[in-house]
């Protein structure tokens, strides 16, 4: 068995009304969460949120002449029990590069890794995102809307 790098892109998507992307994972039902994805050996961490976005969500960026902006925020955080065995023994975090992406909402969503997905509001998808840096990300970087 070949273990996984132990760093991944996480890519907050959102349309022109701040609505906030999340997919529903297979393995467990209350998991919601933006793309994420691990980086293969030979990869940098943009062409890693690039590839998800399109193996996760079906939206060819590129194609669509979209931009997957770099955040430039790095978080690390410990690695579930449960996902431990796809790691070296010795490795208990993983190192976290976040971007964001902003669509217009109107894209085809293609599910191929996950059960579900939902638009919500920034506010809903914060409290509905699982993991804390996924909380934090969409709170930074998905611009409020001005309400004036």
């Amino acid at each position: 068995m070949t273990f996984r790098r132990p760093e991944s892109a996480l890519v907050v998507i959102y349309d022109i009304a701040s609505r906030v992307l999340l997919l529903q994972r297979q393995d467990d039902p209350n998991f919601w969460q933006s793309v994420t994805g691990t980086l293969e050996f030979d990869e940098f961490p943009l062409q890693t949120a690039i590839r998800e976005v399109a193996e996760e969500t079906g939206i060819n960026v590129r194609a669509l002449g979209l931009e997957v902006v770099d955040c430039r925020s790095i978080n690390q955080y410990k690695i579930r029990d449960i996902w431990r065995h796809r790691y070296p023994p010795e490795c208990t975090t993983n190192t976290e590069y976040v971007f964001a992406l902003q669509v217009t909402g109107n894209e085809s969503i293609t599910l191929t890794e996950h059960d579900d997905y939902i638009w919500l509001d920034k506010p809903a998808a914060i409290e509905k995102a699982w993991s804390i840096t996924n909380q934090l990300a969409i709170q930074k970087f998905v611009p409020d809307l001005d309400k004036s």
